[in-house]
């Protein structure tokens, strides 16, 4: 079976064009061919901003380009019609298709309404700070374009746990609504703000039983109309892990016991609060591995004072890889973003290699890494800055290298502070499979490792092309590998 990779197939400033689906249904047997077997793709459902909208504003599930709603009928990504074609061409290619879910809240109410509510402390929503009051807020949807067609739900204040705006007083500030079903935020994991259920617009109200049951309604018909294999699911940090629970076994009771999700959870550096939220859902999802990103950009701006020995301390993917999907960048690390936090680009090969050709862990590739992109935005001084993320270099040959080399058993030597290396043996399913990778952040280095007594004798050379030379291996299947400064080394069998 071929090593498993995710391509997120977008990035927050992709352009607003419609092109995105079509670009999908060209490239997917391209993109099969260079090793991914999966893509992760945008939201797919109306946002309140329209065809500006990246997705997570979002404003009707129903709708996936169909309705003329937010001012459009299609999505930033495309139309209904184009998105299902793009699904069919991945599928045709052998790719799995990984949609986006956003169940946390809503955006863009169609009226507003008179909701009883309490302002909080923005820093401490466990703490009041007024009586209950009225203000008007944009709790009511009815989704007008749409006229009921698949779902006649009417979304009001029962619906919310909270808002952040009162179109009364134009106020912007974070109130907790009194409805049926109580006047505090839900339970979730994370303490951070006191409790983080609020996240931003109306956030939605799980202790509500026709909300659950609409929400499990979506996703039947979203999953029995465009057939996805697998699901990507926003903002579980800031939902009920009850609720959350609920709906993945009942996607999985649609789709299967080995049906792929993985959850948003996004604690840098916090492994503890990952393994606690794995324990509240009973192990159901994978999650982003925060804590080896947080690793990886530490490790890029340090540079040669960087102890590489350390670089899978305190990961996910080191204690739990069979339910860590790791990754370099995605569309909120990515400069000018909500969490900012960029690994810098010379790092980005080595960062790579230690997602790609080790056994541990499902990588994810982000989609400017593979393809560049150029935008401008403002930051968060109000200036406007240009950013260029150019493609990572050897990206495309690292990609080759997990789908032909990076097989059988590892031996590891992360044993030196600036270069550290592994093997692989191979196995007998890939023909040639077997690879050593040397990785260093400081000046040129080399490291005598193992390949197994079934490579002895065997003539190694960089797949990279970075390293000149050749090594063959001892009788012990022993090889002295060598890479230059900074850099990453892929050794494989010669031819």
């Amino acid at each position: 079976m071929q090593n498993g990779t995710i391509l997120q197939y977008f990035h927050w400033y992709y352009p607003t064009d419609g092109s995105l689906w079509k670009k999908l249904k060209a490239e997917a047997e391209k993109l099969a061919e260079m090793g991914f077997t999966a893509v992760w793709l945008p939201p797919a459902c109306k946002g309140n901003s329209g065809t500006w909208s990246v997705g997570y504003d979002i404003y009707d599930l129903w709708d996936l380009g169909e309705f003329n709603q937010k001012n459009s009928v299609r999505t930033k990504y495309g139309t209904k019609q184009e998105y299902l074609e793009a699904i069919e061409a991945a599928h045709a290619a052998g790719l799995q298709v990984y949609v986006d879910v956003v169940l946390n809240h809503k955006a863009g109410g169609d009226k507003c309404e008179v909701v009883k509510v309490r302002k909080v402390d923005s820093e401490d929503r466990t703490k009041l700070i007024s009586e209950p009051f009225d203000i008007e807020a944009f709790t009511k949807f009815t989704f007008p374009g749409r006229k009921g067609q698949y779902s006649e739900f009417v979304w009001d204040y029962h619906c919310f746990t909270g808002v952040d705006y009162d179109n009364k007083t134009k106020e912007t500030a974070i109130y907790t609504i009194l409805n049926d079903f109580g006047d505090t935020w839900e339970e979730v994991i994370d303490d951070e703000k006191g409790n983080y259920d609020y996240l931003m617009y109306d956030d939605i109200e799980f202790r509500n039983e026709a909300v659950r049951e609409e929400l499990k309604r979506w996703g039947e018909w979203y999953y029995k109309l465009t057939g996805f294999t697998g699901i990507r699911l926003d903002a579980v940090k800031h939902m009920s892990p009850a609720f959350v629970n609920e709906w993945v076994d009942h996607m999985r009771n649609l789709a299967g016991e080995d049906f792929f999700i993985v959850g948003e959870y996004w604690a840098p550096g916090n492994l503890p609060l990952l393994l606690k939220y794995i324990d509240a859902t009973g192990g159901r999802m994978s999650l982003f591995d925060a804590s080896l990103h947080h690793n990886l950009e530490a490790a890029s701006k340090q540079g040669k004072d960087y102890d590489l020995t350390t670089i899978f301390n305190d990961s996910l993917v080191a204690v739990k890889p069979e339910l860590a999907v790791t990754v370099v960048a995605n569309h909120d690390t990515q400069p000018l973003q909500a969490l900012e936090a960029p690994v810098d680009p010379w790092f980005k090969p080595l960062a790579y290699a230690l997602l790609l050709l080790r056994e541990g862990g499902y990588p994810c590739l982000f989609y400017t890494d593979l393809y560049s992109a150029k935008y401008t935005d403002k930051g968060k001084d109000g200036n406007d800055y240009e950013i260029y993320m150019p493609k990572v270099e050897n990206i495309d040959r690292l990609m080759q290298a997990r789908k032909l080399f990076a097989y059988g058993t590892q031996r590891d030597y992360l044993d030196h502070a600036n270069c550290i290396g592994w093997t692989r043996e191979g196995d007998d399913e890939h023909p040639q499979s077997g690879c050593a990778v040397l990785l260093c952040n400081g000046d040129d280095g080399n490291k005598v490792m193992e390949m197994g007594k079934a490579h002895a004798g065997k003539t190694f050379v960089d797949y990279l092309g970075g390293q000149p030379g050749k090594v063959t291996l001892d009788a012990d299947g022993k090889g002295n590998f060598t890479v230059g400064g900074g850099s990453v080394a892929v050794w494989t069998e010669e031819g």
